[in-house]
């Protein structure tokens, strides 16, 4: 691939400089590099493992950045690794108002965590820091006061082989870095199931191809959550004795989610088009309230789901968001005194080789043979 050339990291940064600040973190001798934006909430946009004329591993809304022009609803900027906050649906949801019925009509993102930027307050080759003190009202009309720390860190090969547990050749390219976002309570009251809890939630987006494959390890009999938009084709979902493969082509909108009894610390995707595997692992707690995002009253309200993955399609309208899918792990939901805080922890790693080589770290990690993929 050329510099500039559309799906490489030069051009996506050349296009991201010429509408908006960004900040760029490398190391490796610049192969690994990835670019954040302020303006969008500290998110990482997109990460190569090859410097400029490496692939570009995010998905990026050109159209939309370049406009200058915010949605009303949402803004799918894109970005690997995007700060948001859950519950999503349901009785304690922040992004419906008290009394709306749970309809694409009706929901809105908030803008703390769509269209404001967050402050940066420290600045390294590898590392930026931002923060950012929210206002939100739930459907109970419960108002939280919240202060939000998040540092984006670039990982080095040494922690990335440390992290994951595993070792890899020179041929190897990669990239890793991680998001730790802290959430405190900085209202005058405690934070109760009753009143409603908050969730961290981490979200990254990629470009889609006919041959990506989400890859889901899970743990115990296994009780899938394909409610969010409807049944799932069998031709696009296929659950394994200890994997789920769930299909990442953004031509048919669906989400799965995978809940705190079957949910490993680790899952990921691979794109056999273009030969590369790509890793999400996530901090875990003792703490087992997850908020449930699902669009209408909920019976379970906590026992919401760990692990998501969303695949891009169009709506009814015919209109499309992106095309893309999701990777994405919320953090427990948890009761906050005030000053009291939650952290969440979300580590994104790109892979880029040798088929061999790739499926021996999808053996490693993920416990699945990349021959097993067949849809």
């Amino acid at each position: 691939m050329k510099p500039n050339e559309k799906g490489t990291f030069g051009h996506d940064l050349h296009f991201l400089n010429t509408n908006k600040k960004t900040i760029v973190l490398k190391n490796n001798n610049d192969k690994c590099q990835l670019v954040v934006i302020p303006d969008y909430q500290g998110r990482v946009m997109t990460s190569t493992s090859n410097g400029l004329n490496g692939k570009s591993y995010g998905w990026i809304n050109y159209d939309l950045i370049a406009s200058q022009k915010f949605e009303e609803q949402i803004n799918v900027f894109g970005g690997e690794d995007r700060f948001w906050l859950g519950p999503e649906g349901g009785q304690y949801s922040i992004f419906f108002e008290k009394g709306d019925e749970f309809t694409m009509e009706n929901w809105s993102t908030p803008k703390s965590i769509d269209t404001e930027p967050f402050s940066l307050v420290e600045n390294t080759e590898t590392s930026a820091v931002f923060n950012k003190d929210i206002q939100l009202t739930n459907y109970q009309e419960y108002e939280f006061s919240i202060n939000i720390r998040r540092e984006v860190s670039l990982l080095d090969e040494a922690q990335i082989k440390k992290n994951l547990k595993l070792d890899f050749d020179d041929e190897m390219l990669f990239v890793g870095f991680q998001s730790e976002n802290t959430m405190t309570n900085t209202g005058p009251s405690a934070w109760t199931k009753a009143n409603g809890l908050l969730s961290i939630w981490i979200l990254g987006m990629f470009t889609p191809s006919e041959n990506t494959t989400v890859i889901i390890p899970y743990k115990d009999s296994l009780k899938l959550n394909t409610d969010y938009f409807g049944e799932i084709d069998p031709d696009r979902l296929k659950i394994n004795e200890k994997t789920i493969l769930f299909k990442g082509d953004g031509k048919y909108r669906c989400k799965i989610g995978v809940p705190f009894q079957n949910a490993l610390p680790i899952f990921g995707s691979y794109d056999s088009e273009n030969n590369v595997l790509t890793l999400v692992e996530y901090s875990t707690t003792e703490v087992t309230s997850y908020v449930n995002s699902l669009w209408k009253h909920q019976d379970d309200p906590y026992e919401g789901d760990v692990i998501n993955s969303y695949n891009d399609g169009p709506l009814e309208t015919g209109k499309q968001m992106g095309p893309f899918y999701e990777l994405e792990s919320s953090s427990a939901a948890k009761e906050l005194e005030q000053g009291d805080s939650i952290q969440h922890v979300h580590k994104t790693y790109h892979f880029e080789g040798a088929y061999e080589s790739l499926n021996s770290i999808a053996k490693q990690t993920l416990n699945i043979d990349l021959d097993e993929i067949k849809f």
